[in-house]
């Protein structure tokens, strides 16, 4: 009969136990409410208009990255967080070793000191530092130091901190409202007898991300599940509304402890939590961190039992003083209870039962298995964010973990993971516990920001070589202006870079062209027939029919006769596909390649540029070369009209549409300009009356040496290994067939130097060519999160590469991009003021026709030429029309345009 009574009471006892603790368990659906609910929190308190009210402050830390191997040197860290603090000396050793050895001290805080003034409170703080100092014999050295501070604070620097509020039982006035860090360093001048270089204040949580980080590359969470609790992660700069900037990570500290305080969880606690809240210190604050963390589950499981017992469900309804003290029954009786060590009841002066020992383990289950659960379900909102951040459907992450109640409750490391894993299957989670995160962690903060800073002095000095000047790039203007005018000239034409070639395009059109015209447009690896129909009529129109055809790389390299055999095959073919099949029409060419023209249907190729090397054209007219091929074929007849320049074809086609289009740019595959130069000043051809347009062929502005004081190391490996080293320097400057090598030679020197992809190369990246410049403008364009700088390193074969790498290649590319735009600019700010000196105007309204993909595409390049010459050039109104189809409309309208004179000279 006693048995059975037993086993009734025991049974009784639980389900006693079961229906008190209802309230405290919690379901899968609930949990998944909650990581909702905190979701919905982390977003208000990114939110600049948000943040005020939110309870959740998520507070940008200002460290931007996570250790990546190659800290090394010595630091000074102090850990402050709870009733005794301690200071560490720690040795970092990177490269390869990735070791850190630690030296450190405990300091007690004797309690008035934590109740007292918030000067004397940092005065000993400062005079245990200088203990510590002469202790280990260095306090004649000027360490750097990181300062884990695990308070609730408001950070604007990496080295500022203002505490918002004291936390953990700590109450020294007067340091609320102020900068911690200020207050230290005034407490170490006040001695006078060493001196310390504070880099970092850190919370404990990022500490613990930064010590596992320094083992785990994929840790991008802090968690710590201690006296207090807290997360923190690394978030995306464009999410933290909070700050300027949108590139790059930082690391956020969720303070998630305060989760609640608005009223968010108040469905969830209980009578139990209401009346733990009211004893407390800060009633109404850190409602979840009392639902969790270690200062309070002691005291949640000891008011359960005090309630039990009064009710005479435990105890035989006995209670005992130590039992009704508040605080009394710390939480390390849960662990001992959870592990069946149940002398520490009898600690308390209880007498308890075996009921009585198995239903207070129960309590201590529940209450710690919610703690577990609870955790989990914010841990899942913060995962969910990175994986959402990321774009990936599978997160591979670590958590870095650290804290008693994690680390000394036998369940609940075990309970927190499972959950965690139930509440988002689609993260493959690592749990790591910290090796003293609160001080290595701030070492590591300190070595990380000491790495970043030496890093970042030595990039800068690198891309300080590829920035220019005003008085640079007015230096250029000025040199460019003065090769325009040798090339003009008889006499030094022959030696100047900047050929000034006559075009024989001596108007541009007045709108009354009209007629059908073949257009022919060669200028890269790609070749198009095109018919084009002029229209005259009250609506002016011009309508085309295309095909483009390819040039193999073999025949862009072979022999002139099978290159001209190719195009004329092609041309065959068009004309058979629209039909026209023996038709005479009249046929403008685009040959955009450096030409001496002596009239308009004529062009003597000077040089080959763009990859082309077709042997026996070089000193040759092109159109005779067309026309020869067209004889051996003997199928057709063409009447030849124009050869014009792709850049000529953009001012025409545009000023079709703006008569006071005057100036042609191209920036893409190559770059040049042209613009109507006044006859008189062109000595080459005869006569001085009316204007003739010019092309530029800028891009060989600097092969008599005129940019060699601003062509970097990288400017000459890019030459050094192109097709015609010493040729074209303006153009492998600025345009499109070599920006991307540029990049790609400053990465390999970043990466050779230690800088970037933590010095690893890939073999992708060192073949040449393989940085195409359209990355360029994708990179810069990127405003999701460097999921396409990402998405372009692992193209070439960087799968490692981390966020801060992306973002320093996205700096490169901006950097490279930008001096291009600027050499641009100011080029034509040289051509524009030419044209209004040549005019004797104060002021000059003119409008530039532009053609090319970088121009086009690139989200910055357009912007920067243009501010830059509007600086270089002020008295220069400037009007930019992008041209549609300069290269196979331009040929069409520049042989209208000519048909058209010819016909008035006629009459």
């Amino acid at each position: 009969q006693f048995s059975v009574h037993l086993k009734y009471q025991f049974y009784y006892s639980n389900i006693v136990v079961c229906l008190r603790c209802t309230d405290l368990r919690l379901s899968d659906q609930t949990l998944m409410d909650v990581s909702i609910r905190f979701r919905r929190e982390m977003d208000k308190g990114l939110c600049r208009d948000t943040n005020p009210t939110a309870a959740v402050k998520m507070l940008p830390t200002f460290v931007r990255s996570t250790p990546d191997g190659t800290e090394q040197g010595e630091f000074l860290a102090l850990d402050l967080g709870g009733s005794n603090f301690r200071v560490l000396l720690v040795k970092v050793m990177g490269n390869g070793k990735q070791k850190v050895e630690m030296e450190s001290q405990i300091y007690d805080i004797p309690e008035h000191v934590m109740r007292g003034s918030g000067s004397e409170f940092f005065d000993h703080i400062a005079d245990c530092l200088a203990n510590y100092l002469e202790k280990m014999g260095i306090k004649d050295k000027k360490l750097p130091l990181g300062f884990t501070f695990s308070f609730p604070c408001q950070q604007t620097k990496l080295d500022e901190a203002v505490l918002l509020s004291w936390t953990k039982g700590f109450r020294s006035s007067g340091v609320e409202g102020k900068d911690v860090v200020s207050l230290l360093r005034k407490s170490i001048k006040k001695r006078g007898d060493f001196d310390i270089d504070i880099v970092a204040v850190v919370n404990d949580t990022v500490g613990t991300m930064m010590t596992c980080g320094f083992d785990d590359r994929h840790c991008e969470v802090g968690l710590i599940v201690g006296t207090g609790t807290n997360a923190c992660y690394m978030e995306q700069m464009r999410n933290i509304d909070l700050l300027d900037g949108d590139e790059g990570r930082m690391c956020v500290n969720t303070e998630w402890g305060a989760f609640g305080d608005d009223g968010a969880l108040e469905d969830l606690r209980t009578d139990i939590d209401q009346e733990l809240d009211a004893g407390s210190l800060n009633p109404g604050k850190q409602l979840f961190e009392k639902m969790i963390s270690g200062m309070y589950m002691g005291e949640l499981v000891r008011l359960i039992l005090v309630k039990m017992a009064r009710s005479q469900l435990l105890f035989q309804g006995k209670t005992t003083s130590e039992l009704l003290t508040t605080g009394h029954f710390s939480t390390s009786y849960i662990y001992a209870i959870e592990n069946d060590k149940l002398k520490v009841l009898r600690d308390l002066g209880l007498d308890p039962s075996i009921e009585d020992c198995k239903a207070t383990r129960r309590v201590c289950q529940i209450v710690s298995t919610r703690a577990a659960h609870l955790c989990a379900s914010t841990l899942a909102a913060v995962l969910r964010q990175i994986r959402d951040n990321k774009a990936a459907e599978k997160l591979r992450i670590t958590i870095g973990v650290d804290g008693s109640v994690y680390k000394n409750h036998p369940e609940f490391s075990r309970r927190l993971n499972k959950m965690v894993r139930r509440l988002v299957p689609d993260c493959d989670v690592r749990f790591l516990q910290s090796q003293d995160g609160s001080g290595k962690g701030a070492a590591m903060v300190t070595a990380v920001a000491f790495r970043l800073a030496n890093q970042n002095v030595e990039r800068q000095r690198i891309l300080d070589t590829l920035r220019l000047s005003r008085e640079q790039l007015l230096e250029v203007k000025r040199r460019l202006n003065e090769e325009m005018m040798r090339g003009l000239s008889k006499q030094t034409h022959e030696q100047a870079s900047i050929k000034m070639l006559p075009t024989y395009v001596r108007s541009t059109p007045d709108g009354t062209e009209r007629g059908n015209f073949l257009a022919l447009d060669l200028g890269g690896s790609s070749f198009r027939v095109l018919l084009v129909r002029v229209r005259s009529e009250k609506r002016r129109s011009v309508d085309m029919q295309q095909k483009i055809y390819s040039i193999p790389q073999e025949i862009m390299q072979g022999t002139g006769e099978e290159l001209f055999n190719h195009i004329v095959d092609c041309i065959a073919d068009f004309l058979e596909y629209m039909g026209m099949r023996g038709a005479s029409l009249p046929l403008g060419f685009t040959f955009s390649f450096p030409c001496d023209q002596t009239k308009l249907d004529e062009g003597i190729l000077l040089k080959w540029t763009k990859g082309f090397k077709a042997s026996g054209c070089e000193g040759r007219d092109v159109v005779t070369l067309l026309k020869e091929a067209v004889r051996r074929r003997q199928e057709f007849d063409l009447n030849f009209v124009a050869v014009v320049n792709d850049t000529v074809g953009t001012m025409m086609t545009c000023a079709y549409e703006d008569p006071k289009c005057e100036v042609g740019l191209i920036v893409g595959t190559g770059t040049n300009a042209c613009y109507m130069e006044e006859m008189h000043n062109i000595e080459l051809v005869e006569g001085n009356s009316g204007r003739m347009c010019v092309n530029v062929e800028w891009g060989a502005f600097g092969e008599n040496g005129e940019l060699d004081d601003f062509c970097t190391e990288f400017d000459h490996l890019v030459d050094a290994c192109s097709n015609y080293p010493g040729k074209q320097r303006y153009e492998k400057m600025i345009s499109g067939m070599y920006l991307g090598e540029v990049v790609r030679n400053v990465l390999l020197d970043f990466t050779d130097k230690g800088l970037l992809f933590r010095g690893k190369v890939s073999e992708r990246l060192k073949t040449r060519g393989i940085f195409e410049t359209k990355f360029l403008s994708q990179i810069e364009s990127d405003r999701l999160a460097m999921r396409q700088v990402r998405s372009i390193l692992q193209h070439l074969g960087l799968t490692g590469s981390t966020c801060d790498d992306s973002v320093l290649v996205k700096e490169v590319c901006s950097v490279v991009a930008r001096r291009a735009a600027q050499l641009c600019g100011a080029g034509l700010a040289a051509v524009v003021d030419k044209i209004r000196q040549n005019r004797n105007l104060n002021q000059l309204s003119i409008t530039v026709g532009v053609d090319g993909t970088l121009y086009k595409t690139h989200p910055h390049f357009s912007t920067i030429m243009q501010e830059t010459l509007q600086d270089l050039a002020p008295q220069c109104q400037v009007t930019f029309l992008k041209s549609e189809d300069g290269s196979g409309k331009g040929a069409a309208l520049i042989t209208a345009v000519a048909c058209r004179v010819q016909n008035e000279e006629q009459q």
